[in-house]
């Protein structure tokens, strides 16, 4: 297997864990809630959390992108459970069209536009890094900051955090 590829595969792994406690948390009672009238709804943020890996999988499998068609609605969601098999799915749909990805393919160029005007041009497998696994991570965060808005409890990501430790103090 190509070793960037493989690398990216091992990452996903790593972090579908703390996507996974995010979206676990979100109150099922709040998904249409919004902290603004310009933000997603907690539901569609969730949906949007989980199927980023797999849609991004799929825009890799193109050669580009046009952003002057792109669709802007967001997906709703109706269940924590529903957002959490389209987790399950996304991840699968993007560790297997990473496997899949042998080196030229990974390294041929792969473009977004807008309209005739090109925005940038980048290698498949950038498109996996930057708008997949990095747009991933941006939008995990945003459920996070829902989750203290409406006063939840925020699970640990990379340690503890002000409501969770996974280091316990020992006992005085």
């Amino acid at each position: 297997m190509f070793a960037p590829a493989e690398a990216l595969i091992a990452e996903l792994h790593a972090e579908t864990p703390a996507t996974r406690r995010v979206l676990e948390r979100v109150p099922a009672d709040k998904l249409s809630w919004r902290p603004h009238p310009k933000s997603l709804s907690a539901g569609q943020l969730a949906q949007h959390v989980a199927s980023i890996p797999g849609a991004m999988a799929r825009m890799a499998q193109l050669d580009g992108l046009d952003m002057a068609t792109r669709n802007v609605e967001y997906a709703t969601c109706d269940s924590v459970p529903a957002a959490l098999a389209t987790l399950d799915a996304s991840v699968a749909a993007a560790r297997e069209f990473l496997a899949g990805l042998d080196e030229a393919h990974a390294r041929s160029p792969w473009k977004m536009t807008f309209g005739d005007r090109e925005i940038f041009t980048i290698p498949r497998i950038g498109v996996m890094r930057t708008m997949g696994l990095n747009h991933w991570y941006h939008h995990r965060g945003e459920p996070v900051v829902y989750l203290r808005l409406l006063d939840f409890p925020v699970p640990m990501g990379y340690g503890q955090s002000a409501d969770e430790n996974p280091f316990p103090q020992p006992a005085a």
